[in-house]
């Protein structure tokens, strides 16, 4: 007896989501100097040099500000970067990263 082959697939569902993305936080104290926080814009978030001087003026300001919103990956690297910049300058520089909503 010869096999009957159906017309049934199944069907797999695949679930595709963009890649949750995080906010990079810079934020004001006392003792870096705001030509300091202009060259880490420049440097490490690659900022114009008017996007670095008002982005600096909002962390002098309101304490902090949102620097750039980057995949996990580059969010933790441009942390790291930012943060060993200060501490080899001898700046307290804190720069943060959490979900973006």
């Amino acid at each position: 007896m010869a096999q009957e082959q159906t017309g049934i697939r199944e069907r797999q569902r695949v679930d595709l989501r963009e890649p949750r993305r995080y906010k990079v936080v810079m934020h004001n104290d006392d003792f870096t100097t705001m030509d300091f926080v202009v060259m880490v814009l420049r440097t490490v978030f690659a900022k114009s040099d008017a996007d670095a001087e008002a982005l600096m003026l909002g962390i002098h300001k309101k304490g902090s500000a949102v620097v750039g919103i980057y995949s996990l990956d580059v969010a933790k690297t441009k942390v790291q970067k930012a943060t060993q910049m200060a501490r080899d300058n001898n700046f307290p520089l804190k720069v943060t990263y959490s979900p973006e909503n």
